[in-house]
């Protein structure tokens, strides 16, 4: 009979050292350890692909994974003039129409990747640029981040020769 009663003890302090571990991991189940990357607070997350160049401006924003667009405008749409299509008004407008449907698809926060003609073209982005990003933020949408994904060339081809001015005279 005596062995039962030892037995019965340890398995007693056993079981109140296993009851306080437990308790423990499930606080942390509870409560999520992580947010996943496509959804903020206020809404999902976006990215906005912006192409500058001195004649035009394109606006693009997709999904996280810039597998499904969402929204597209260029200067085109927004102005008739050909020769003003890339100028700060138009880069303007062609914000406010990204964001607004942005905003109709529950999107509210964006990572902003601005693009300059690149290659053996001039690497700065064109005049559009700073305005438009300058109008997404006023039209509601928070951005993350802004990054130059502007292309440059490793060497790459021989740029057109200089066009003939009064230079050298």
């Amino acid at each position: 009979m005596p062995k039962p009663a030892v037995a019965e003890k340890k398995p007693e302090a056993k079981p109140e050292a296993k009851k306080e571990a437990p308790q423990e991991p499930q606080a942390q189940e509870e409560r999520p350890q992580y947010r996943p990357r496509e959804y903020t607070p206020r809404g999902k997350r976006g990215i906005v692909h912006l192409f500058a160049s001195h004649n035009n401006t394109i606006m693009l924003v997709t999904d996280v994974t810039g597998a499904e667009t969402i929204a597209k405008c260029s200067g085109g749409e927004v102005i008739k003039a050909q020769h003003k299509e890339g100028s700060p008004y138009a880069a303007m407008k062609i914000a406010e129409i990204a964001a607004q449907k942005a905003k109709e698809k529950d999107i509210f926060e964006v990572d902003v990747l601005v693009r300059g003609p690149g290659g053996n073209k001039p690497a700065s982005p064109g005049p559009g640029a700073e305005a438009a990003i300058r109008s997404l933020t006023r039209n509601g949408l928070r951005i993350r981040k802004i990054e130059n994904v502007t292309p440059l060339p490793h060497d790459g081809c021989r740029k057109k020769k200089r066009h003939r001015g009064k230079r050298g005279k």
